[in-house]
């Protein structure tokens, strides 16, 4: 798949191919930091228990269920996908975990989120901006749906700036990923896709030019694990 082709049908039918293996290479292929990645993005929202959180691009609904499970967690979690195949696996998760009755999932557009404007406390997004066609679009609705102080944690992969690290990550992205995602999901276009997005997509600094466009304020980008992965925040 085109990394530059991001419509909705085509997006959509790669995750719903993928959606049976997905938790299981996301854990295998990050070597399980993507749990610490995720709880560093609900530690930054500053929940008191009372809110009520937006994960956008939810796919499986992991960072919905981290939300949920916060210390203390959000009041209810909304969370918002395209892929009806990747809600399906994640409502079998909440009702295993018996969280269906705090995480509602409903299948919605980035670029035009189902939900009343003024009408969350807190928006998530974990690794998905990247494949939204339109970022700034979407993120202009992220605000839309955010309460006044409402904050924003958006977790996305970029290339690390370090020339040992990122030729390292370089090289992991164009082989033993798109090796290993198709060995196990047995999907090939999906895992050449989902390194390749990584290359085309905005720049930390380019993002966060982004976010400022769309209205945000206080907006950052902290670096994590040797910059493979950025965590911005903002605030409405």
């Amino acid at each position: 798949m085109d990394p530059a082709d991001k419509s909705a049908t085509r997006i959509a039918g790669m995750f719903d191919a993928i959606a049976g293996r997905y938790d299981f290479l996301n854990h295998l292929l990050s070597a399980g930091i993507d749990r610490y990645w995720r709880a560093r993005a609900i530690r930054s929202l500053q929940l008191s228990g009372r809110e009520v959180v937006l994960d956008l691009c939810t796919g499986t609904a992991d960072l919905a269920i981290a939300a949920a499970r916060g210390r203390p967690g959000a009041r209810r979690v909304v969370g918002i996908d395209f892929a009806g195949e990747m809600l399906r696996v994640g409502r079998a998760k909440l009702e295993r975990e018996q969280l269906d009755g705090r995480v509602a999932l409903a299948r919605g557009d980035a670029t035009s989120i189902p939900v009343a404007a003024a009408s969350v406390d807190a928006v998530t997004v974990a690794f998905g901006i990247r494949n939204v066609a339109d970022p700034g679009a979407a993120c202009g609705e992220m605000r839309r749906v955010l309460r006044d102080g409402g904050r924003l944690a958006i977790l996305e992969f970029a290339m690390p700036t370090l020339p040992v690290i990122r030729q390292g990550y370089r090289w992991y992205f164009r082989h033993v990923l798109p090796f290993v995602g198709r060995l196990v999901s047995r999907h090939a276009a999906a895992y050449d896709y989902l390194p390749a997005s990584v290359g085309v997509f905005a720049t930390p600094a380019d993002f966060m030019k982004i976010l400022r466009h769309a209205g945000f304020e206080h907006v950052s980008a902290v670096p994590l694990s040797l910059g493979i992965v950025y965590l911005y925040t903002a605030r409405r």
